[in-house]
């Protein structure tokens, strides 16, 4: 892969997209890699948690790449957003947890890239938006959807219609981020994150991200029977026996099998 790094680190993997030139924007080629390296996160059960930034401190993402979609005819536009829409519907559907470590830049794409992650967390000298407006178009890969579930519609529907872009202290302020760091400090607190969420029972921690989010598209009763068939199917894990065993004999697990 040319414009995408994936190093793998014990348990977690760190996944950067490397167009520094380009802000790391996202044409075909980068989404076609992303796409790729997803194919070998599923396909690694080693891994337990993702992490997701940008080459250098300018830019996460700054957006999709506007020198390639700019001549674009509808048709070609439509298969353009139904790319980007998979790729990221696949990193929001990873049976890990998924954290964007937003270093710069994030617009356009690169603010629907990291609201497809689980988690954000923000360097101070991150900008987030989506100011496709302003272009003439609309977002286009899940701006529209993701930016109202987390925000709420009205906030949303205030940045999408006016094009702003905010700072990570208003981010924070409104949820779109969980935490603001320093931006030296971005990635280790990222790798901490995720080093923690891997020392818990990795099937676990999974069904409760697919309990989350497919709960949180339903009504309460569906909702709350997902999560009792979930909850039913730790109890064929070899973690719920040696998790609920440690407990008892007053004692930490020192590695679940994620089995």
């Amino acid at each position: 892969m040319e414009t995408i790094i994936l190093q793998k680190e014990e348990n977690i993997a760190v996944l950067t997209i490397s167009r520094p030139k380009a802000l790391n924007a996202l044409n075909t080629k980068v989404l076609k890699e992303l796409d790729g390296a997803i194919d070998e996160i599923e396909n690694d059960n080693e891994i337990y948690a993702l992490v997701i930034t940008g080459d250098g401190e300018k830019a996460f993402v700054a957006g999709a790449d506007i020198a390639e979609m700019k001549d674009m005819n509808p048709k070609e536009a439509r298969n353009f957003s139904i790319l980007g829409n998979k790729v990221f519907r696949r990193i929001e559907s990873l049976r890990i947890p998924t954290i964007a470590a937003v270093n710069g830049y994030a617009l356009g794409g690169g603010c629907e890239l990291a609201m497809a992650c689980d988690i954000r967390i923000a360097s101070e000298t991150a900008k987030f938006g989506q100011p496709e407006v302003g272009l003439g178009i609309t977002p286009g890969f899940g701006g529209t959807q993701r930016l109202s579930r987390i925000v709420g519609k009205s906030k949303a529907k205030e940045l999408i219609f006016t094009g702003d872009v905010i700072d990570a202290n208003e981010a924070l302020r409104i949820g779109l981020v969980n935490k603001v760091v320093k931006k030296e400090e971005l990635i280790d607190e990222a790798k901490k994150l995720a080093n923690k969420i891997s020392q818990n029972a990795p099937i676990a921690v999974g069904l409760a991200k697919a309990a989350i989010d497919r709960g949180y598209q339903a009504d309460i009763d569906t909702a709350i029977m997902y999560e009792a068939e979930v909850f039913s199917q730790c109890f064929a894990t070899e973690d719920q026996k040696d998790g609920m065993t440690a407990f008892t004999e007053k004692r930490k697990v020192e590695k679940f099998k994620n089995k």
